[in-house]
């Protein structure tokens, strides 16, 4: 971090010199140096979103995305164990039946712990979780759907609301 007389700029020192003195003040030796640049400021083209406390919009994104890969990973296994394990299968489903899986972490700690086999099942729940989020999953799929489905969606509610207002008959057929 910068030290505060980094963060100073030489419009402060009439503060600290009167006009009659003019020096540099004993207590900022080093702003001699900063007199020509100008302020440094942080200066960002991105939203501020307030209200998400620690983390970022897209940090609670990925909290989401992850819990959803869990949900994928669980739907993928309990479609290899129903063709190939049967009783691997049934056991999974009455772990489900009484386990959210809605926190992927929480799940999958709590099927690690039921029973040694339960935790072969976790595992390659964990297995299955990481490998469809670093090769399956399109990323780039998902931005783009994600601009359809914000433009799509704009364009409808703002079109519902123009011929709300405007009171103009629509032609069923159009």
């Amino acid at each position: 971090m910068e030290s505060s007389s980094s963060l100073l700029h030489h419009s402060y020192l009439s503060y600290f010199n009167p006009p009659k003195l003019r020096k540099p003040s004993l207590s900022y030796p080093s702003m001699q140096k900063f007199r020509n640049r100008k302020p440094t400021r942080i200066c960002s083209n991105k939203m501020y979103v307030p209200g998400f406390g620690e983390a970022s919009p897209e940090a609670k994104a990925a909290k989401h995305l992850h819990d959803f890969f869990t949900y994928v990973a669980v739907r993928i296994v309990s479609a290899q164990l129903e063709s190939y394990n049967p009783e691997a299968y049934m056991e999974l489903r009455e772990f489900l039946d009484t386990n959210s899986v809605s926190d992927g972490d929480k799940f999958c700690a709590a099927l690690m712990r039921r029973s040694s086999r339960h935790m072969k099942l976790a595992l390659r729940i964990l297995e299955v979780r990481s490998a469809y989020c670093k090769n399956d999953f399109e990323w780039d799929n998902l931005q783009r759907l994600a601009f359809k489905n914000v433009d799509r969606s704009n364009t409808k509610l703002m079109r519902e609301y123009v011929l709300e207002t405007s009171h103009v008959e629509t032609d069923p057929d159009k």
